[in-house]
């Protein structure tokens, strides 16, 4: 008689030996879809047979209170049951459950043709690490009528797909699109973090900076088939997560650029108030002067935000080292900033001195402010800057130790 330790062992080798004959594992997350997820299983194992396909069919279930977990049990799915609530939580596990070498993931509710599976698993034995479904004309794909509202076809999705080409380098035209396939490999590379929406975002744009090689597959998308609730998406919920995240994936777009634009701003504004130009009868004087620095100090304060991010996040794993970084932080020591940042705080404090002597001149009375507030706000300016420099200076050395 077999003890249970000897039955364990043989029910893992089992499932290890099973792990290796299959080539893809099909992922569909599902929170209360039995009007569709027979259907799209179905499917989803005609296409695996036809296609003479190595694979299984995964539902993670994320506490559906229809009875999905007994439809797709019936349908032949193994069925993994996810606590965390999420569209990432229920990917993660399905994903982590997987035993195929390669993952196709799509959602349960009929409006993608899992009959298209072998197109994916084609470019994936090609070499491909991910393979983006495309249901825009601009990539290929076709939207059924009613199959997607018109501000998502025309508005959302072109424009948050434009924006992921241009800030992250994404080859793909359909950002949106949940039905796709990627290696397992891939996958654990990505180290994804997201447990909502933003998991399938956060997958294209990891995908584009990791340099990850990425084809895209037209397909056609369907009218939702579900008739019990409406789709779980929400417009302008979902439109404003998406821009955060990408915001907060690319430290350049919300920090950096903005801050070179206002330091620029407060540069040309010195340029005009400090020698007091008059243009077409406008006269820029000390109140520009202050406007200029004001403009200074919060661009330089956004560059500051913009590398402590990209060191906490490159420290923290959420994205690959960046070499322009290194460099900078090889030439711009903690030294040589604390240096910097003493240079601004003497020549501002000489500034507020010589100001400050002024005043005494006239017996500490009355003064020619339009005069003095050139020294006065170039003074201030300066040392809010120095001190800003040697706080950061040491914030990002504390960050750059866990790094190392």
């Amino acid at each position: 008689m077999k003890t249970k330790a000897q039955i364990t062992f043989e029910r893992e080798v089992d499932i290890q030996h099973g792990a290796s004959m299959l080539e893809v594992s099909v992922v569909m997350p599902c929170l209360n879809e039995a009007d569709t997820l027979q259907i799209c299983i179905e499917k989803a194992q005609r296409a695996l047979r036809e296609g003479n396909i190595s694979g299984e069919i995964i539902v993670a279930d994320n506490g559906s209170t229809d009875g999905s977990p007994l439809v797709a049990a019936n349908a032949g799915a193994r069925v993994v049951h996810v606590e965390a609530k999420g569209y990432g939580n229920a990917l993660m596990a399905g994903i982590a459950a997987a035993r195929g070498k390669f993952v196709i993931m799509g959602d349960a509710d009929d409006s993608y043709d899992f009959m298209e599976l072998p197109k994916f698993v084609e470019k994936l034995r090609t070499g491909a690490e991910l393979v983006q479904g495309c249901r825009l004309p601009s990539g290929g794909g076709k939207v059924m009528p009613g199959a997607m509202p018109f501000s998502h076809r025309w508005l959302g999705n072109p424009i948050f797909s434009l924006l992921v080409r241009h800030m992250f380098f994404s080859r793909i035209h359909d950002v949106y699109c949940g039905l796709r396939g990627f290696t397992k490999d891939f996958y654990n590379r990505l180290d994804q973090r997201c447990t909502g929406m933003e998991f399938a975002t956060e997958m294209i744009i990891k995908a584009g900076i990791f340099n990850a090689k990425v084809a895209e597959v037209p397909i056609t998308l369907w009218p939702d088939g579900r008739k019990s609730h409406p789709p779980h998406l929400r417009t302008i919920r979902d439109g404003w997560r998406t821009l955060r995240f990408y915001l907060m994936y690319s430290p350049r777009w919300l920090f950096l650029y903005p801050g070179f634009v206002c330091i620029l701003l407060g540069l040309l504004g010195y340029g005009l108030a400090m020698p007091g130009v008059t243009v077409k009868g406008v006269n820029f004087d000390a109140h520009t002067l202050l406007f200029a620095s004001l403009s200074i100090l919060l661009g330089y304060q956004s560059i500051l935000f913009a590398l402590l991010t990209k060191v906490f996040i490159t420290g923290e794993g959420l994205l690959p080292e960046d070499k322009r970084i290194v460099r900078f932080f090889q030439i711009v020591t903690l030294e040589r900033s604390l240096l910097f940042g003493a240079l601004a705080l003497l020549g501002g404090s000489g500034l507020l001195v010589e100001s400050i002597n002024q005043w005494r001149m006239t017996n500490f009375g009355h003064l020619d402010y339009a005069h003095t507030m050139r020294w006065v706000i170039p003074g201030v300016t300066l040392v809010v800057l120095g001190f800003q420099t040697v706080l950061n200076s040491f914030f990002a050395s504390i960050l750059g130790m866990r790094r190392r």
